[in-house]
């Protein structure tokens, strides 16, 4: 099992640096050569039958997963959960999906003709989590989703594949603060989401995060082409629990600040 869920994750890294070039370097320069454990791996959809985050997490449930947190977003209209796995040395998964029903009849009218375009059982695929975007969409659909949503318009822009992964600070050799490890990145000229400040969160809510500002890729839409943001990476410091066990869940509060990090100029 635990082979097909490290198959898995190779599978979606593999697919994520393709866009994200500057995770790999990040990679080396945290790990020095050493292999870096992911505290989690995120990823986008709509909360339409065919994509919604049940089917999302239904190939995570079958290797050994199991939801183990909910949040709310009320201002970027999201509902989220995390999955976790029986072995705590592999990822935690955070899947979120856009509540498409509260957006104005425009913008509903843009996403469902995207997931039309996907067959019923779209979701069945093996690959579905690395598969890539599956539908046709235009740059001018592109900037109206953006104009509203910035989530929405990177799902609609990329489709399936991790919107991010994340370092565990906690096990990392040569750092044990997430200070430092945001000086260093600094250094090596990578820059970092400051919305809400650098660090979101704190000892108290057992749980500190930072992330790069995604990179950018040319993205081939149905009338041009077009280099729009990204993925990123995130970087997370865990803190012990009374019971003495790290926390292992999410803080809505900083979550949010970290979702606009694929925010786009407009």
């Amino acid at each position: 099992m635990t082979a097909q869920v490290e198959e898995l994750f190779n599978n979606i890294w593999q697919q994520y640096l393709t866009v994200t070039p500057s995770a790999d370097k990040i990679h080396q320069l945290l790990g020095n050569g050493n292999d870096v454990i992911n505290d989690h791996v995120a990823y986008r959809t709509f909360n339409l039958d065919k994509v919604n985050l049940e089917k999302l997490a239904s190939h995570l449930i079958t290797i050994g997963y199991s939801e183990c947190g909910q949040y709310d977003f009320a201002a970027k209209k999201l509902t989220a959960k995390h999955f976790e796995h029986n072995n705590s040395t592999l990822p935690k998964v955070f899947i979120s999906e856009l509540r498409v029903e509260e957006f104005s009849a425009e913008v509903q009218k843009i996403i469902h003709k995207l997931v039309d375009q996907l067959p019923d059982n779209i979701s069945d695929q093996e690959n579905f989590l690395y598969s890539g975007r599956s539908w046709e969409i235009s740059s001018t659909d592109y900037q109206t989703l953006l104009a509203t949503s910035e989530y929405a318009a990177w799902l609609a822009a990329w489709g399936y594949r991790a919107n991010h992964f994340t370092v565990s600070i906690n096990h990392l050799d040569n750092f044990d603060c997430i200070v430092a490890v945001n000086d260093r990145l600094k250094a090596a000229g990578h820059s970092l989401n400051n919305t809400g400040g650098e660090i979101k969160g704190n000892e108290i809510v057992k749980l500190e995060q930072s992330s790069t500002l995604a990179d950018k890729a040319i993205v081939e839409f149905s009338d041009k082409s077009m280099e729009i943001p990204s993925c990123f990476y995130e970087f997370a410091k865990r803190y012990s629990q009374a019971d003495g066990e790290l926390y292992t869940g999410f803080v809505a509060a900083s979550a949010d600040k970290i979702f606009e990090s694929t925010n786009a100029i407009v």
